[in-house]
């Protein structure tokens, strides 16, 4: 792990792990911000930018900690490493944007690519970065948005020559665990437990729904908590509400699978449960909108034409 010299101004560096430095989250979204929260209660300078978003986001930055930098060139041009958390179809964009400000400003930050995308995604971001001089680590969020005080921290995959410069960042809420394999490990293994888990999910609202069409709900709900207990209405409430962004992600498991000689039209076709799903009562909710006690499975009846 390097060490920048005592003294020395180490903003956009691209040394992480270099004294007292500022890390950029891209972008301000619920796990982008949730991140943030928890990189600023490790004691960590924690850059974003809410231009173009809603005063709401702002108020969440101030709120979470979090150094409103005005301009992605900001928080590039002052960060050590840059963490990409956006919805998996803006993954190439992001690092599209990210590179483009790297040479506008000469900063050099790390770029850690922490998308839930295949890992020949992260492979065209890995191309897209070195055109601009930067390096990347592959990063995987593994669980949901990290509290500094949760009791189970969020695991985070890294992957790569520079993963061990993130892992040694301490950041309350977050485990880190490093893989071998370089470059595209993490993703590849946020793929497979994905795919387990929010296919999971999709299967559920989807039996629910059935079971309801034929008056077996309660039947069905017994009988699935004797392995599934976690298995309700609001679990799969809570999956509709974030249907719009599981469909990319869906898409990107099947090409991940295809990658692996394996047919990608399971997936396919979970992209299609979520792209429905998203067109639900529940899919233009949020999940905190979910209540505990949700009995009916009437919200995630999808429109009738599907979009």
């Amino acid at each position: 792990m390097s060490t920048a010299a005592e003294g020395a101004d180490t903003r956009g560096s691209g040394d992480p792990a270099a004294g007292d430095v500022a890390v950029g989250v891209v972008a301000p979204g619920a796990m982008g911000i949730a991140l943030g929260r928890c990189l600023a209660a490790g004691g960590h300078r924690v850059l974003m930018t809410a231009a173009g978003r809603s005063a709401e986001t702002a108020r969440r930055l101030a709120d979470a900690g979090i150094e409103d930098a005005g301009s992605t060139d900001a928080v590039v041009g002052a960060a050590a490493a840059v963490i990409s958390v956006v919805p998996p179809a803006r993954a190439r964009a992001a690092a599209d944007e990210i590179a483009a400000s790297a040479r506008r400003t000469g900063a050099r930050p790390l770029l850690v690519e922490a998308n839930a995308v295949a890992p020949a995604t992260v492979a065209e971001v890995l191309e897209t970065a070195g055109g601009a001089g930067l390096e990347v680590v592959d990063a995987a969020i593994s669980g949901p948005p990290p509290r500094p005080d949760a009791e189970h921290p969020t695991r985070i995959f890294l992957a790569g020559p520079r993963a061990p410069e993130i892992a040694s960042l301490d950041v309350p809420g977050v485990r880190w665990v490093g893989l071998d394999g370089g470059i595209g490990a993490a993703s590849a293994a946020k793929m497979c437990t994905a795919s387990v888990r929010k296919g999971h999910q999709a299967l559920l609202a989807h039996a629910l729904l059935t079971a309801e069409h034929h008056g077996v709900l309660d039947t069905v709900l017994a009988d699935l908590h004797l392995d599934f207990p976690l298995d309700d209405v609001p679990a799969a409430a809570a999956a509709a509400t974030k249907a719009w962004r599981f469909v990319d992600e869906m898409d990107e498991i099947a090409a991940t699978q295809a990658g692996a000689g394996l047919t990608p039209d399971l997936f396919a076709a979970m992209a299609t449960v979520y792209r429905h799903l998203a067109t639900s009562d529940w899919g233009a909710r949020r999940p905190e909108d979910v209540p505990a006690r949700l009995t009916s499975p009437a919200g995630l009846r999808p429109r009738p034409d599907g979009s």
